[in-house]
């Protein structure tokens, strides 16, 4: 119910109008977002990756309507690459991006295009791109453009989202030499005919596919604070013989932070997602939806600014 209300609450203009001009808001979003600039996006990252941390990173804004945004979308990227490319950042940094972003609700051939410009830069950088997973009315699309950059970028890392019944057949198809698999459990709103709807069956179908992708000839990347998952992931990284380098686990930036410190001391790859940009809002409401512990974080910062 409580995830329901804050997956509502991620459409409603009004609240994030309302959001947005809380004056406790800037404290809140420090914690999960970078900043607003490339120039905050390299601070984090630096940081990260002296910890021993690797990074990925995420240009927010998926609300594009025209070519102008989506173009803007990808220059950003360019620079970004760019930049983590002269701090000497990569192959510890790679970007995420969202194909919604470049034109998939309105051009995908558009979207496909400047995904390949931003795969190329990626490469020139000597570091890669991985594809972020949004509702499942893209999921198509989006593996659909993954098989066509993996032509020339075999490297391009795709999402998968447990909640999403597909899912295991999917891990099953894309758990080959090579192939570049990020698992996580899924933030958006979706109906039970696609979607699993209790918690419980997330979590099964979670570890059904994290059993898959361990046991093919891929690179999984496990994305969860779970502790559960966490710890079956070590588990199964044993049971298949996995070296710490034939895997990861992957975070969000500001949650669990110790806990990414500690996997990374015990042999692991760690990568941390790392958002920035200004369109803050949305990602926001759905790191609380999938975590809506995370309220908690943004009660006690209210009470301290009262």
């Amino acid at each position: 119910m409580l995830r329901s209300v804050i997956l509502a609450a991620a459409r409603s203009k009004r609240v994030e109008r309302l959001v947005e001009k809380a004056p406790v808001s800037r404290d809140v979003v420090r914690r999960f977002v970078a900043g607003n600039t490339t120039e905050d996006a390299l601070a984090a990252t630096r940081e990260l990756v002296a910890d021993g941390l690797a990074v990925t990173l995420d240009f927010l804004g998926e609300d594009t309507f025209t070519a102008e945004q989506a173009t803007a979308t990808k220059d950003e990227y360019l620079r970004l690459l760019a930049a983590l490319d002269a701090a000497e950042l990569t192959p510890e940094a790679e970007v995420s991006l969202k194909l919604s972003a470049l034109g998939q609700k309105f051009d995908e051939e558009l979207a496909l295009a400047n995904a390949r410009e931003i795969c190329a830069a990626a490469m020139k950088a000597g570091t890669t791109v991985t594809l972020d997973m949004e509702d499942h009315t893209t999921t198509d699309s989006t593996l659909d453009m993954l098989a066509e950059l993996r032509k020339d970028f075999p490297t391009t890392g795709a999402v998968l989202q447990s909640y999403l019944r597909r899912t295991e057949a999917d891990c099953r198809e894309l758990a080959v030499s090579g192939s570049r698999v990020r698992l996580c459990k899924g933030a958006y709103k979706e109906p039970e005919s696609v979607a699993y709807q209790t918690a419980l069956d997330v979590d099964k179908s979670y570890v059904r596919c994290v059993n898959t992708l361990m046991s093919g000839a891929g690179y999984p990347m496990l994305a969860t604070h779970d502790p559960r998952l966490i710890t079956i992931g070590e588990d199964r990284s044993r049971w298949f013989d996995r070296s710490g380098d034939s895997f990861e686990f992957q975070m969000l930036y500001g949650v669990r932070p110790e806990e990414q410190r500690r996997l990374a001391r015990d042999g692991y790859t760690v990568r941390v997602y790392v958002p920035y940009g200004t369109e803050w809002y949305g990602y926001l409401m759905r790191r609380l939806a999938e975590r809506p512990a995370n309220l908690g974080f943004f009660a006690r910062a209210l009470a301290t600014k009262k």
